[in-house]
């Protein structure tokens, strides 16, 4: 599996920059309690890779928790023919653990 991973603070620059769609793999309960501002979300429980958002001229970068979710995710869309292969690399806990921010609730 082809695979590129992203830093957090490579994620947030891109994302301030409009030029990613970042998708969170979570859960709705994991996703409702705190979230990254600007994420969409696109459960792994139910995970179709051919509905995924059309992201226009922007590139998809899956997240999750730590980060295990988002690489089966990327696996799942390169089994369905998609080029995609980005994620953010250790997930909404790196995320925090780089000190940006989350909304919660």
């Amino acid at each position: 599996m082809k695979l590129q991973e992203l830093a957090a603070a490579d994620v947030n620059m891109r994302l301030a920059r409009g030029e990613i769609l970042l998708v969170d793999v979570r859960e709705p309960a994991e996703f409702a309690a705190e979230r990254i501002a600007g994420a969409v979300l696109f459960p792994l429980s139910s995970f179709d890779p051919t509905k995924l958002p059309d992201p226009g001229s922007k590139q998809i970068v899956f997240h999750c928790g730590i980060g295990k979710r988002s690489m089966m995710a990327l696996n799942l869309c390169q089994q369905a023919g998609l080029p995609l292969e980005t994620h953010l690399a250790g997930g909404l806990q790196a995320w925090k653990a780089a000190g940006l921010p989350t909304v919660s609730g």
